[in-house]
């Protein structure tokens, strides 16, 4: 009996202490599951309205791509989507302003490539970095900038262009949007590759550079698709080639410039960002609706008419994209010696 007793007893007391951990791990796999994001989550966002702040004015081009993809955007989410122009200080002032957000997926910023590939080489303290401080979340579009020339010059495409130049050396002026622009950049580019000797005439903004053009002060210069095609149908300007690695389908007969120079690239591209730490959940579900949007036949034809491409690559394609052009451009400022402020 007191054997059996002995045995139940001990039973009792391994069942208890089983009973007691049983509970004590589940007690502590409940306590973990609470610090994990609900599943459905990325149902929830957006549950109101989201931010893009833009680095640049109103009617820039990163401005320009903000909106027309906001409206298409907001309408997919069932949530609006304002665009809040923060211009000035090289993009810390739109930095700051997204750093300052809430990292929850409701401030995001639109910007092209510059503020991180032109910027950071140009200016000595910016106050923000690329890798330290934001997520690529979508590549929304690209805008390749048209070499264009002056009825005057003697080239009607671009080998006899380069022909003409090299026959020339130190004749011939090209206009661009000011010192450390992109257009100064590609051309600068297109010079070095091909050891062309050309003027440079800066000014500030394509609203300067194309009337400079069109009115002879200067031979060539790059500018977007807008600004020249009008002059290109009154025969006052000549297009000769795209600064995009690839033709563009806006115009399929001109020459991409790195049919003659391999890798040569310096068309902008814009797209999304949003500070370090946000949600994935956030971020991903902007990234889909963009790649989504890039596809559709309405806002591609918006698009085409501002002379912008609709592109829709995600986070992962995007980073790289911007660590290419960070290289690419970043090399140019260095190699012509742009000094830093």
């Amino acid at each position: 009996m007191t054997h059996t007793y002995l045995n139940n007893f001990d039973s009792s007391i391994d069942c208890s202490l089983k009973r007691r951990s049983f509970l004590a791990t589940a007690a502590s796999v409940a306590t973990a599951f609470k610090a994990l994001p609900v599943l459905g989550a990325s149902e929830a966002f957006p549950s109101r309205a989201i931010r893009f702040v833009v680095p640049n004015p109103a009617g820039g081009l990163p401005d320009t791509v903000a909106r027309i993809f906001a409206q298409h955007l907001g309408e997919r989410l069932g949530q609006p989507i304002t665009v809040d122009n923060k211009p000035g200080a090289n993009g810390v002032i739109a930095a700051q302003a997204l750093a300052n957000a809430p990292k929850d997926g409701y401030t995001m910023m639109v910007a092209d490539g510059s503020m991180f590939s032109i910027n950071p080489v140009i200016y000595k303290a910016l106050g923000y970095d690329f890798k330290r401080d934001f997520e690529a979340v979508s590549l929304a579009a690209r805008a390749p900038l048209y070499l264009a020339v002056h009825p005057k010059v003697k080239a009607t495409n671009l080998k006899e262009l380069i022909a003409l130049i090299k026959s020339q050396p130190g004749v011939l002026t090209y206009g661009s949007s000011g010192v450390g622009s992109t257009h100064h950049l590609s051309m600068e580019e297109f010079k070095s590759a091909l050891s062309l000797d050309i003027t440079h005439v800066p000014f500030k903004g394509s609203g300067q550079s194309v009337p400079a053009l069109i009115g002879g002060q200067i031979d060539m210069v790059f500018s977007a698709l807008p600004s020249l095609s009008g002059f290109v149908k009154t025969n006052q300007v000549r297009l000769i080639a795209v600064n995009s690695l690839k033709r563009s389908p806006q115009e399929p007969s001109l020459p991409a410039i790195s049919e003659f120079i391999p890798g040569y690239d310096f068309a902008p591209i814009i797209g999304v960002f949003t500070a370090k730490g946000t949600p994935q959940v956030a971020i991903d579900k902007i990234a889909i609706e963009m790649k989504q949007l890039a596809k559709l036949p309405e806002l591609i034809q918006i698009l085409t008419n501002a002379g912008i491409e609709p592109v829709g690559d995600g986070p992962i394609e995007y980073t790289k994209a911007v660590l290419a052009e960070n290289e690419r451009l970043g090399k140019v400022v260095k190699q012509i010696g742009i000094s830093q402020e």
